[in-house]
């Protein structure tokens, strides 16, 4: 696949295609344990960008990180060392748009994290729309000890994700804990063997590939868009999602094949 994104050559990540219509986005800095310097974080903010304004034929994205070691370990420290607050603030926005672009892309997205995942990192992890960890993952949102806090979402969304109590304990300790306590928290969907990762992440990434596109958009924004508000509310949101369905190509597609007793051949139509 092509280094060339949207005029911006990438140094920071690696994209490829391992199957049909599966976008895979590893994370290549595995030197400093993938950590996020302020080129991956442009080029981040980037990718996601593109992927809202146009998602192609992709349907799926898996988000790892290169090595078994880490997954990414956070804000790279080493080059903010010695930065000037307006720098610091500056790279930090960055970030933010990148994080809260992910939330915002149309298909769902798949955290592989393959090892460390602390800091940004593991905000990076809870932005995406769930996540497989490998057996010796170990996470943590520790921004406390260097005298700061979460910045990318890590609050709200460990919060959502483990209960409120559970997440001040983790972040107010700087608390770090293993893949089988995030799975038996609800964080991680599923845990296993690193060797096993990627292709239990490929089994996941296929299945959702294989489905309705237009249709598993509007389940994961109605899912997305729903939980920030009351149930009512919220059912209202999915049958109006639900609607926008009914008039598509793939919805015909679905009935016809299963009245055929063959596989449905989607086209995002």
């Amino acid at each position: 696949m092509t280094t060339e994104f949207e005029g911006l050559e990438l140094q920071t990540l690696r994209l490829d295609e391992p199957q049909a219509h599966v976008l895979r986005v590893t994370l290549d800095r595995p030197q400093v344990m993938n950590a996020i310097n302020t080129r991956m974080g442009e080029e981040l903010l980037a990718l996601w960008q593109r992927l809202i304004r146009d998602a192609g034929n992709w349907r799926c994205v898996i988000l790892t990180g290169a090595g078994d070691r880490a997954f990414c370990a956070g804000g790279d420290l080493k080059e903010r060392d010695g930065m000037t607050e307006a720098r610091w603030r500056a790279q930090h926005e960055i970030f933010e748009r990148a994080y809260f672009a992910l939330l915002e892309v149309p298909i769902p997205v798949l955290a592989a994290i393959n090892g460390v995942a602390y800091g940004g990192g593991l905000e990076t992890a809870l932005a995406c729309d769930f996540i497989y960890a490998a057996r010796h993952a170990r996470c943590a949102l520790s921004e406390v000890r260097l005298g700061i806090m979460p910045g990318g979402g890590g609050t709200q969304n460990l919060a959502r994700a483990v209960g409120e109590r559970r997440a001040k304990e983790l972040i107010l300790r700087a608390q770090p804990f293993d893949a089988e306590q995030g799975l038996a928290w609800g964080l991680f969907n599923r845990v296993v063997a690193v060797e096993e990762l990627m292709s239990e992440a490929l089994r996941c990434a296929g299945d959702i590939a294989a489905n309705g596109p237009l249709a598993v958009r509007q389940a994961k924004k109605s899912i997305h868009q729903g939980l920030q508000t009351d149930l009512l509310t919220g059912s209202r949101f999915e049958i109006e999602a639900y609607n926008r369905l009914v008039s598509s190509k793939d919805r015909l597609e679905g009935v016809r094949a299963f009245n055929e007793k063959r596989p449905p051949q989607f086209t995002g139509e």
